[in-house]
């Protein structure tokens, strides 16, 4: 079973991730230099939260490798833009794009895992996912114009959609826990 700890910081991060993506639309001339110190910050709980998950879900059948490399790459860019955020500002797009099109990959590959327990809202994560790897991939074609407005905006439509997907998951996970308890009934061994 999943720790009710891991559940809470995944409402957290998804929320507060909500949070910065409205704040990022709100106020699109905020500097790049304040926005890679949130984004660092946020995207540092994220991957904690995210390890959390991993480790309350790793007994489970569900691909646990993506989730844990999720969770690893996110504390390390969470890292490098809270302790480097005046070098970053001048390259935030380009990693801001490589990374929102990792996390999307991440995410529609972790899709299958929803569905394979019966998450009946498996599809949305799936489309959130590659739409997040499309913007990604669109940012990392045209990096030099996506300026401080453009990377407000984009950052904060990216951070939304991945704070809405930490949410779903968070709903999805009553499936991975009635799929392992269905399991340890079945066979009456628990693999710990």
């Amino acid at each position: 079973m999943i720790k009710p700890s891991t559940k809470i910081y995944m409402g957290i991060t998804g929320v507060a991730l909500i949070g910065l993506g409205i704040v990022c639309l709100c106020y699109p001339g905020a500097t790049v230099l304040s926005i890679s110190w949130l984004i660092g910050l946020l995207t540092l709980i994220s991957g904690v939260s995210t390890i959390f998950l991993w480790a309350g879900a790793r007994s489970s059948r569900s691909q646990g490798g993506a989730i844990l490399l999720s969770g690893i790459l996110e504390v390390i860019f969470g890292l490098i833009f809270i302790n480097h955020n005046l070098v970053l500002a001048s390259v935030l797009p380009i990693v801001f794009a490589i990374w929102l099109l990792v996390e999307g990959i991440s995410i529609a590959i972790r899709s299958a895992d929803y569905k394979a327990v019966g998450f009946r809202f498996w599809w949305v994560l799936c489309i959130l996912g590659i739409g997040a790897a499309v913007l990604g991939f669109l940012c990392l074609r045209e990096p030099l114009m996506v300026g401080g407005t453009t990377i407000s905006i984009i950052a904060g439509i990216s951070i939304i959609l991945l704070g809405t997907i930490d949410l779903l998951a968070l709903f999805g996970i009553k499936k991975f826990e009635k799929a392992r308890w269905g399991w340890i009934n079945d066979t009456g061994i628990d693999e710990q």
